[in-house]
């Protein structure tokens, strides 16, 4: 949620980044709803006051009869305050509505651009390897899991229809080596702490995080008891410290935590239907931190460094891409793009978003700190990556790692957790 102050009183800013993230957003009714608010405030306090002040006189006439007029005169002051209290909720309420309506703006080193296909490759790391340099023709995932009986798609469906697959021997054992491991890199050797939390929450997590009201169409959703299946840990990790007022000592935090996901994919239908790219249900480490707002472009590339030392550790091509305006998304006022090499796919798959919300989702979920022990509470700032999302990543690793025997060889960092396995074979399916 953006500041409130901030759009009264330099709307043509906020025009402006809405411009340049081709977005729209109701600026003209929070600014009439805005002063309708201010103007209903002051006539409630006008009123207050002259309740206070004839309720004085009151308590100073000894005589009923002179009395009875000024108590009639304040009873209807009090009626009038109570209309208008009630009109002031209803105002206070649609200007709510108004403002969780608009995306943050983008930072001013963010490069404008309409969409996805302008975004900038910051830098790339390994050579993306080709047929010709693997000495065969690489497979598809979608084959390749399949032939080694660690995929099997058809009985996905049967259980729960499209866009849903079942992992099987080696297969699960290497997507759980991977979210052990990297786990264990980002809480051993980047600081972070683990955390476990719920997968399912409360709708008011979901605002705070940002993903209401805009994302409402793809969210698994339990209407009974009014819970919500999460689509990332962004949204629990987000909510932690929510209503909370923390110590300038206590910042940065950073948090990482294994999550399943669960979304509808309503925004990418006919998209990517082959194999198991995306998908309603599926697993990502995710990365999080509470920093302060002079540190948080700081924290934002070490939050970047962590997720590429887990694509260099494996050992697998990658490259950083910088989002355009046009593509940062509602929450995000900078974000990176860290996408994998898959030569079976021949394709970048993107297996991280590394970004700096500002005081985005901090604003909407109450999150803040004191910058000295005696301070006015300021707003913190949030960041969110992933490290990494899964199953992106397992494709990247069985395509770049297959044989031309169709066996896939278990990298390096693996293999202790997989009880030393060097090679997945069609025995291992």
């Amino acid at each position: 949620m953006l500041d409130l102050r901030m759009i009264r009183e330099d709307p043509d800013q906020v025009r402006a980044g809405l411009q340049k993230l081709g977005a729209e957003a109701p600026i003209d009714e929070i600014l009439a709803l805005d002063e309708q608010r201010r103007a209903l405030l002051q006539e409630v306090e006008g009123l207050r006051h002259e309740r206070n002040t004839r309720s004085e006189q009151i308590g100073a006439i000894q005589d009923q009869a002179e009395r009875q007029p000024l108590i009639e005169a304040v009873r209807q002051v009090n009626d009038r305050i109570g209309e208008l209290e009630q009109e002031l909720r209803s105002v206070e309420a649609a200007l709510e509505q108004a403002l969780y309506q608009v995306p943050n703006l983008p930072h001013d080193s963010v490069p404008v651009g309409a969409d996805e296909r302008e975004n900038r490759v910051v830098r790339t790391q390994g050579e993306p390897v080709t047929a010709k340099e693997m000495g065969f023709e690489p497979q598809p995932h979608w084959d390749l899991g399949p032939a080694l009986g660690i995929l099997d798609f058809e009985r996905g469906v049967k259980l729960s229809g499209s866009r849903f697959y079942v992992m099987l021997g080696a297969g699960s054992r290497l997507q759980r080596a991977l979210i052990n491991w990297m786990l264990d890199v980002h809480v051993q050797d980047h600081g972070y702490t683990e955390v476990y939390p719920p997968f399912i929450v409360k709708e008011e997590a979901m605002w705070g995080a940002g993903q209401l009201p805009k994302f409402r169409d793809n969210i698994y959703r339990d209407a009974e008891d009014d819970l919500w299946l999460i689509g990332t840990a962004e949204i629990p990790l987000t909510n932690l410290h929510r209503g909370e007022i923390l110590d300038a000592d206590q910042l940065p935090k950073r948090y990482v935590a294994f999550t399943p996901c669960f979304r509808r994919e309503k925004f990418s239908a006919g998209r990517d239907v082959r194999g198991i790219k995306r998908g309603h249900q599926f697993d990502k480490v995710e990365m999080y931190k509470f920093t302060s707002p002079e540190t948080s472009y700081d924290e934002l590339e070490s939050l970047l460094a962590d997720a590429e030392d887990i694509c260099k550790r494996l050992e697998v091509p990658y490259r950083v891409v910088e989002m355009v305006t046009g593509d940062l998304g509602f929450t995000a006022a900078k974000k990176y793009d860290l996408e994998m090499w898959a030569p079976g796919c021949g394709e970048w798959l993107e297996v991280s978003s590394c970004s700096n919300c500002e005081a985005f989702q901090a604003r909407r979920a109450n999150i803040r700190y004191r910058p000295e022990p005696d301070a006015r509470p300021q707003f913190v700032h949030t960041l969110n990556g992933s490290g990494l999302a899964l199953p992106r990543t397992v494709i990247a690793v069985l395509e770049n790692y297959q044989q031309a025997d169709g066996s896939v060889v278990i990298p390096d960092v693996l293999r202790p957790y997989m009880a030393g396995q060097e090679l997945i074979e069609a025995a291992d399916g």
